[in-house]
């Protein structure tokens, strides 16, 4: 056993298409999510709108890890590693500052133009990566050729569609503001993976790190509301009373749940430097959905819409140079060497932590109590309620392609979960 163990730990990556394939599916979903903030327009600040999308994040994100796992699953694993709390809120926080800021670009730069932007967090998420965690030392030429071309175009891109934004005739007033907040959620995301790196090196389940980390972004989002949007007469005492908008906006969290856990699981398996760019494919759905669905590049001009197009396919081969960079024996032998420090640094068992880190825990789901029950059974519930008095958002939406995109998300849900429980029982 020990010796098929270390043989394990010094060969080429086992789970790297389960990677692949969650990262594709993070970024379907995640690129869905942020259709909702389109709402902005209605009047409410973006605050506010972040506000309760992270509501229904915090609802689903209870939801989810107790379907898959149960809750006495997720806080026996929680309680084995108590260090990484803090990392979990702090993750949390981050999200919610630059979810807050992504509002505020996809109204001054819109949608199809803002998400290629944010994406530039696969550069910050690399960094942190190499410096951090030493992925990509020992990689070969070629793995270190597909990350230098994909860096290089990542920055190519972002500079195509910044600049094809300040120069558009019908471009928002606002622009620059819209751009400097899209860099600002590139940075504050891009540092966010650091806390999820962490934690896969320590062994716990995505699982049960989200769990931790909903308390940080609710509460983080509840501060930003209070300080920075005139507190309890911020527009979003507003929305808690109009469930007919409410609603769509916990759909947004709940969709970007789903997401997110899936970008958890290509974190894991393949390694911020891999991982990020590869679920950074939501640029390519934040388009379909900002072009197709609201129709935001139907008066642009032929210069514009090169740009666009242009940048946003530059900055998916980029993307996908990278993810398919895949690690090698010496590669994973430096992930090893990175997983044995967390160990010797916080008292955990090496060949365990090892074995979760590969998808193969040795703990097993437990026994469903009944409040597990009662909290999926409250979720469920809430979203029903407020889906009563849902009414259509007063926007101009193509309804076609509102369907298309929707039974892609299904599939791509269906082939992601099935790849996730025959391989590793979501672990």
């Amino acid at each position: 056993m020990a010796s098929s163990q270390k043989t394990a730990a010094g060969a080429a990556n086992p789970q790297h298409m389960l990677g692949v394939l969650c990262g594709l599916a993070a970024g379907a979903w995640l690129g869905a999510a942020e259709a909702p903030t389109k709402l902005v327009t209605a009047g409410f600040s973006p605050f506010a709108i972040s506000l309760c999308m992270v509501a229904g994040v915090f609802a689903a994100r209870w939801t989810f890890p107790t379907l898959m796992k149960g809750t006495g699953f997720v806080f026996s694993d929680i309680a084995s590693k108590p260090h990484l709390i803090v990392w979990a809120l702090l993750a949390g926080a981050l999200w919610a500052v630059a979810n807050t800021l992504t509002v505020f670009a996809i109204r001054d730069v819109g949608l199809a133009t803002a998400f290629p932007l944010w994406n530039t967090n696969s550069l910050i998420g690399l960094l942190w990566g190499c410096l951090l965690f030493r992925e990509m030392r020992g990689a070969g030429a070629r793995t270190a050729g597909k990350v230098i071309f994909g860096t290089l175009a990542i920055i190519a891109a972002a500079i195509m569609l910044g600049f094809s934004t300040l120069h558009d005739p019908g471009a928002s007033p606002h622009a620059i503001r819209g751009l400097a907040a899209a860099a600002g959620a590139s940075l504050m995301w891009g540092t966010m993976y650091v806390p999820y790196r962490k934690a896969y090196l320590s062994g716990m389940n995505p699982l049960s790190f989200v769990t931790i980390f909903t308390f940080g972004e609710l509460g983080t989002m509840l501060a930003l509301t209070w300080f920075f949007d005139r507190g309890s007469h911020s527009s979003a005492m507003q929305l808690i009373h109009s469930r007919q908008v409410l609603f769509w906006l916990f759909l947004g969290g709940f969709v970007w749940v789903i997401g997110d856990l899936f970008q958890q699981f290509a974190t894991k398996y393949l390694g911020i430097s891999r991982g990020i760019p590869l679920s950074n494919t939501n640029q390519l759905w934040g388009l379909a959905w900002g072009a197709l669905v609201f129709g935001e590049l139907a008066g642009a001009d032929k210069l514009h819409l090169g740009l666009v197009a242009g940048g946003s396919l530059l900055m998916i081969f980029g993307a996908l140079a990278i993810s398919t960079a895949s690690a090698g024996t010496n590669e994973m032998s430096r992930r090893d060497e990175a997983l044995r420090r967390e160990c010797d640094r916080y008292g955990l068992d090496y060949q365990e932590t090892l074995r979760a880190q590969n998808g193969d825990e040795t703990k097993g789901p437990r026994a469903r109590r009944w409040w597990d029950w009662v909290i999926v059974t409250a979720a469920v519930g809430l979203f029903a309620w407020l889906a009563a008095d849902a009414v259509v958002p007063p926007l101009a939406m193509n309804w076609g392609w509102v369907a298309v995109l929707c039974a892609i998300l299904l599939v791509a849900l269906a082939a992601g979960c099935w790849a996730l429980w025959t391989r590793t029982r979501f672990s």
